[in-house]
């Protein structure tokens, strides 16, 4: 064991991967409340001291993945002025930078719905597996709220602005289908195959036949657009959000 919280746990499994896996202890549902927070921090922090991990496979032990932020601790939160909520956010980013900065490819096997943080978990790897009974998607916007966990500048380098606006704006819960014609994920695959799947993409990225390095690189550089499909992106989207 490398890491065990209430909430996340670390396991070497073979191949030198470590199974990061969200199993919130108490719940019914893996969800983003502060716990789990300081529990991927903490468990982030112990991989990259663990000379033996190859790579990281992050999964769920529940039905979900996970459905989001808790959203009975904003309440509490959001009675913060607006520096200590700025303040809150980046402390989040920060875990969420960390997990995408890990020096050993990283892949997510998404078995259910993965909403809001959920997805923006997702989006931290490196490559993403889908089960054909999963959802995903970034609901925030239903709720009144931006996604604040990097979904803002992680997806439109996923699918590109102009899907990513869409997925933003509208706050749909994304089927496999969509999800894959999009690029939001690089596979989709039986629900009892997804584990084995997943490891397999995962062992092709650590042998080198997956380049990983080049994809995150993509994913945190400046988005591939010149100044006439810029304008035209951002000036269709000022429409989208309009409508």
């Amino acid at each position: 064991m490398i890491y065990e919280g209430k909430a996340i746990t670390v396991t070497l499994i073979d191949g030198g991967i470590a199974e990061l896996k969200f199993d919130l202890q108490g719940e019914s549902v893996n969800k983003f409340n502060r716990v789990t927070l300081e529990d991927l921090d903490a468990a982030v922090k112990a991989i990259q001291g663990n000379s033996d991990v190859k790579g990281v496979l992050v999964t769920s032990g529940k039905d979900v993945f996970i459905v989001g932020a808790d959203i009975t601790e904003f309440g509490t939160t959001f009675k913060g002025s607006e520096e200590e909520i700025a303040s809150w956010t980046l402390e989040a980013n920060q875990i969420f930078n960390a997990v995408e900065d890990l020096e050993v490819p990283t892949l997510t096997a998404i078995n259910g719905i993965a909403l809001g943080g959920g997805f923006e978990m997702c989006l931290a790897t490196d490559m993403r597996v889908m089960s054909e009974k999963a959802k995903i998607g970034l609901p925030e916007v239903k709720l009144g709220l931006m996604p604040g966990f990097g979904g803002t500048v992680r997806l439109p380098r996923v699918i590109g602005a102009d899907n990513a606006i869409e997925w933003i704006c509208m706050g749909a819960e994304n089927k496999p289908e969509k999800a894959l014609k999009d690029g939001a994920v690089d596979a989709v695959v039986a629900a009892d195959k997804l584990k084995e799947q997943a490891v397999e993409m995962l062992k092709a990225a650590i042998a080198g036949e997956i380049n990983w390095q080049a994809r995150r690189e993509e994913k945190k550089a400046k988005l591939k657009l010149n100044a006439m499909e810029a304008m035209m992106v951002f000036e269709t989207a000022k429409g989208f959000v309009a409508g």
